[in-house]
């Protein structure tokens, strides 16, 4: 499936391909998350599957650099999928989710229609 924008609720979404490009650095959030969104989509729905595990080991940095990327260009980030295999790690990705999850830049869902029911 490429990736595709839907709306939920008067608000435009691009969905990302879970088979498509790795996300493993900011630039390729840039080019894939932003550059993206930027003119068609106010929020990105990412599968987990695209994020390099460095993404979730919250020492690495990279998900404080993507979701700053975010904030800074406007773009809610939603990440959607299966974490269980991540929060097994710690309790530092644990708190980063429930906290994304009480805001509204980032979020992170099980799966699309989670995500819907959020934008209601």
């Amino acid at each position: 499936m490429p990736d595709l924008v839907v709306e939920h609720h008067g608000v435009p979404v691009l969905v990302l391909d879970a088979a498509g490009a790795p996300i493993a650095t900011e630039q390729d959030a840039l080019d894939h998350l932003i550059g993206g969104a930027f003119t068609r989509a106010d929020v990105v729905a990412v599968p987990v599957e695209r994020f390099d595990d460095r993404f979730f080991d919250l020492r690495s940095g990279l998900a404080g650099a993507i979701l700053q990327k975010c904030v800074n260009y406007r773009i809610r980030l939603v990440v959607v999928g299966d974490l269980s295999r991540h929060l097994s790690t710690g309790t530092a990705l644990r708190d980063l989710v429930r906290e994304s999850n009480r805001g509204h830049h980032a979020w992170f869902v099980a799966d699309l229609d989670a995500l819907a029911e959020r934008l209601a």
